[in-house]
């Protein structure tokens, strides 16, 4: 069963990808990437990292977030 759901919109419609344990994805333009990563932490909490990324060397990369899905941050 999936605890993870990503959807995409483009010209072709819209796509669903499912992930059990983590999932990545990328939203990229020539310019650089927004990347993010949802994975389960050790307290068993759903959580993601989204950071700026390169994409065909171009772009920054720089941590946004990091922490429980729908909080403010992680605890502690």
């Amino acid at each position: 069963m999936a605890r993870f759901y990503g959807t995409v919109q483009g010209n072709r419609g819209t796509a669903t990808r499912m992930g059990s344990k983590h999932m990545e994805t990328y939203c990229a333009s020539w310019d650089g990437a927004i990347k993010c990563y949802a994975y389960i932490d050790g307290a068993g909490r759903d959580c993601v990292k989204v950071e700026k990324t390169t994409w065909h060397g171009k772009g920054e990369n720089k941590l946004l977030y990091n922490g429980v899905i729908g909080k403010e941050k992680l605890d502690g």
